[in-house]
């Protein structure tokens, strides 16, 4: 196999990022290139940039990815109303392809012979990087340190960063839990959690207050959509991130979006982890709010019974495959006419539909009403259809089955 020449690190700048970085320097005697993208998780990123200059890296990329990831990525997720194993909004997952999409456009930039990325041979993330990369750029060399490595521990970690000069704060004040934010949400891994037995400690939500805590009166939010994606809060005109960016503050306020979940992982085992996604959970009560009205019912029907495949893709690494693309061109395909408002009533951690309107509705008022409806429906007309269902069933009872 040919020597590795350049790499791209997809960088944070934190302890394992760091630790890769000069790991790659020396064990592949290569030139890395970082790759730090904001995707909204909230921190500043420059520091990144001082420590990757540090450790003597000429290229850096620090990319502001936050539009491209609620309207690429997390809008045409919310338009299959996806949810992963009936409880997650795959906030962590969604933001992979992403990543893997912007590693590889880099390598092609640079001319890297390879990438790299710093999750570990337990979890999730190493297939969705990888899957991605592969589907995007089919002959690249992927590294993952956590494979190769023996530095298997945090203090093994620190010990080797100390070693080789690396600025890390080992006795500093530092979260207990394995966190992972972006623009979406943030999730909570490790200590308590990982006995899942334990309540989650108040203190360590960053995003939500509890909902006992939250406001005695509750928020009114209208929410305009346009082909199944939000476009506006309360009539003012957002981009995609802002949507998202808003809903996350005003959700947070009232206690939406906290989620304790069990999930399983790709490799086989179980994981306990918590969340928080206050803009998505708002989001995805909204979009079935509109969808309910100018939706067909078979089409909505329809979207239902593939959604867990379309979430289980996402959730596995496959967004870059070829059926979810086919899967998604389905799933736009139906929203011409998902247009229309929302409003929403926010209450201590409940989100309540309060009205829906469009002018795509198929939802007739002179048809459903209990009052006289000047014969727009001939109720007659169901004797028929009934019997007819019935059929089956009739000669069956008859033959005694």
């Amino acid at each position: 196999m040919s020597a590795i020449k350049k790499v791209v690190l997809a960088y944070s700048g934190g302890l394992d990022t760091s630790v890769i970085l000069k790991w790659l320097q020396e064990t592949y005697g290569c030139e890395v290139v970082t790759f730090t993208a904001d995707i909204g998780q909230g921190e500043e990123l420059e520091p990144a940039r001082a420590k990757a200059q540090a450790a003597g890296v000429r290229q850096i990329y620090i990319d502001d990815l936050r539009e491209e990831f609620v309207r690429d990525f997390v809008f045409p997720m919310f338009r299959a109303n996806a949810i992963y194993e009936g409880e997650y909004l795959l906030g962590t997952s969604i933001a992979r392809p992403l990543i893997a999409k912007r590693l590889i456009e880099i390598a092609n930039e640079v001319g890297a012979d390879a990438v790299s990325h710093g999750a570990t041979g337990k979890g999730n993330d190493q297939v969705r990087f990888e899957l991605g990369a592969y589907a995007l750029k089919p002959g690249v060399r992927v590294i993952a340190p956590w494979r190769e490595w023996d530095l298997l521990s945090r203090e093994k970690l620190l010990d080797y960063a100390e070693q080789h000069g690396i600025a890390v704060d080992r006795y500093g004040r530092k979260s207990p839990y394995s966190m992972d934010a972006n623009l979406l949400h943030i999730s909570y891994e490790g200590q308590v959690l990982e006995d899942p037995w334990q309540e989650a400690e108040e203190d360590m939500w960053r995003w939500t207050v509890s909902p006992e805590k939250a406001p005695d009166v509750p928020r009114y939010l209208e929410l305009g959509f346009q082909r199944g994606d939000i476009v506006a809060i309360d009539g003012q005109a957002l981009s995609p991130a802002q949507v998202l960016a808003t809903l996350n503050r005003i959700g947070g306020e009232h206690g939406i979006g906290r989620l304790d979940l069990v999930e399983n992982r790709y490799v086989g085992m179980k994981s306990r982890g918590c969340y928080e996604t206050p803009g998505g959970t708002i989001m995805l009560k909204a979009h079935r709010a509109i969808e309910s009205i100018t939706l067909d019912r078979e089409v909505a029907h329809l979207k239902d019974e593939l959604m867990p495949r379309y979430a289980s893709l996402i959730y596995n690494g496959y967004w870059w495959s070829p059926e979810r693309r086919m899967l998604q061109g389905m799933i736009d395909a139906s929203q011409q006419y998902v247009n229309g408002v929302v409003r929403l009533k926010l209450y201590k951690g409940n989100v309540i539909v309060a009205g829906r309107k469009s002018e795509d509705t198929l939802f007739d008022m002179n048809i459903a009403t209990f009052e006289d409806d000047a014969g727009a429906y001939n109720q007659a007309d169901a004797d028929g259809f009934i019997k007819l269902n019935a059929l089956r069933m009739r000669i069956a009872a008859l033959k005694g089955r």
